[in-house]
């Protein structure tokens, strides 16, 4: 295949490569002088996908320009090429990641009951599972596929595999045409679990198909565009690689050959058709295209967590809470900052929603609900409202990512109340201890909510700083 990026021009090492003999100035042959060989393009080189320690052994006197190329440092695209036996690069050497399967265990952890959102089925891929939106009229995407797609014309199309291949729509009853209950609750708990990944960025989580002009970059000045994270039940790339999921990295906001890097994919043979392991692989792949590689230590590619939790880019299928990292466990290979690196690959923090101070705290009414990001480690939300004498239950839920500590304020400013459980998990799928509440008997008068983000235990072996704990909450304040 020809390829996508630019042959000519470069100098490569101390001097200009030309091929054959010079012309020389006098017509003395004998003065001809001979200058090294071109830099053969990589995908001569390479020819075929290829995995990344054989690649590295081919590749490595250009171990820069792969960096560069990649937008990885150096030391740590060496580090991914010689050690993650996942990773890959392409014929152009763009740097990809092939998952390895769930186990069984793994598969089975996963099929826990998914909370019931849907209330009937629908027929087609229309209705109340394909019309969530996690942020509507944000100019980035993450699309949650999961009714089928046609690929071809990208790097998936390549190395012996079909130009063209029709993605079935995820089926768990056999019935391709109709979207039942169970399976209209998988998508929603997919999509929200996706959602509160993602929550502090300025991105939508959608599983209603956006036009492709939304997921495509065509050039710098385009200023919409995003990704499609196919949900595929089919074997068509599966069965040869073996893998949980695909995807590129760092080519989120690419600005040249976007369509061709697109989409990631989630392979339901791989990781099961719970949704807990659907949407872990989701965050996972999607942490990819937004230029992020694994969590693991000297010995695992991917870190399995400890206590109940683990980090989105290791593997969370075994942990109730999953968040973004910076390599704070105990012998962690990868210590890039999560935040930092999706930052420069497209994705900003969304803007903070709700004040810090009593000054500027959100009004409260009694018994309604205040929903909330909580966006970033620095964050501080405060909510404030006006009671008659008696008990109160005050209450911060997260939604799975963010560990609350309550804070109740009276009008003076003064700590009355707090709470901050301890976290855990009952099983896989179900965290424990996040969400926090206060009940107390109060005076009239103004009171303040106010919602932190918080950590459990130690970072290194039994649980998780404040870094990742953020995302999505309510708050709500109810009378008894």
């Amino acid at each position: 295949m020809q390829s996508r990026f630019r042959r000519t021009g470069a100098l490569v090492g101390a001097g200009a490569v030309l091929f054959g003999a010079l012309a020389v100035v006098a017509g003395n042959q004998a003065d001809a002088q001979q200058l090294g060989p071109v830099a053969a393009p990589l995908d001569e080189i390479l020819g075929t996908p290829t995995q990344g320690r054989t690649a590295l052994g081919k590749l490595q006197p250009r171990l820069a320009e792969l960096a560069q190329r990649n937008g990885i440092a150096e030391q740590q695209l060496q580090r991914i090429l010689a050690t993650d036996k996942t990773s890959w690069l392409d014929e152009d050497g763009t740097l990809f990641y092939r998952e390895p399967v769930a186990t069984n265990a793994e598969k089975a952890a996963s099929n826990v009951a998914s909370p019931q959102w849907a209330t009937q089925a629908v027929t087609a891929a229309v209705g109340p599972a394909f019309e969530l939106h996690s942020k509507p009229g944000s100019k980035r995407v993450i699309y949650l596929d999961f009714d089928g797609h046609t690929i071809t014309g990208t790097g998936w199309n390549t190395g012996g595999k079909p130009a063209t291949v029709n993605v079935t729509a995820y089926d768990t009853d056999g019935n391709a045409g109709t979207w039942s209950t169970a399976e209209q609750n998988v998508v929603k708990d997919v999509w929200a679990r996706v959602a509160d990944d993602y929550a502090p960025f300025d991105v939508d989580v959608t599983t209603q198909a956006p036009p492709e002009s939304a997921i495509t970059r065509t050039n710098a000045a385009d200023d919409q565009y995003g990704t499609r994270v196919l949900i595929d039940p089919t074997t068509w790339y599966q069965s040869g690689c073996g893998c949980g999921g695909i995807a590129y990295v760092g080519t989120y906001d690419r600005t040249s050959s976007h369509a061709y890097y697109q989409p990631a994919l989630v392979f339901t043979k791989g990781v099961g058709t719970g949704a807990k392991n659907i949407a872990e692989a989701a965050s996972h792949e999607a942490g990819h295209n937004v230029g992020l590689s694994h969590d693991g230590t000297a010995s695992v590619g991917y870190y399995q967590g400890h206590g109940a939790w683990a980090p989105i880019m290791g593997v969370g299928y075994y942990r109730a809470i999953s968040q973004w990292s910076k390599g704070e466990y105990t012998g962690a290979n990868n210590k890039e900052d999560d935040f930092a690196v999706i930052g420069q690959n497209g994705l900003g923090i969304q803007a903070d929603d709700h004040g810090n101070a009593t000054a500027d705290a959100t009004a409260l009414a009694l018994g309604a609900t205040a929903k909330g990001v909580y966006s970033k480690d620095s964050d501080v939300d405060s909510f404030r409202i006006d009671l008659a004498a008696g008990t109160f239950t005050f209450a911060a839920t997260s939604a799975g990512d963010l560990d609350v500590k309550l804070h109740l304020v009276n009008s003076a400013g003064t700590v009355i109340a707090t709470a901050d459980p301890a976290s855990g998990q009952t099983n896989a799928s179900t965290p424990t201890g996040l969400s926090a509440s206060i009940t107390k008997a109060v005076t009239a008068g103004r009171y303040y909510v106010r919602v932190y983000n918080t950590g459990y235990g130690s970072a290194l072996t039994t649980g998780y700083s404040n870094y990742g704990s953020v995302g999505n909450y309510t708050v709500k304040v109810t009378a008894g």
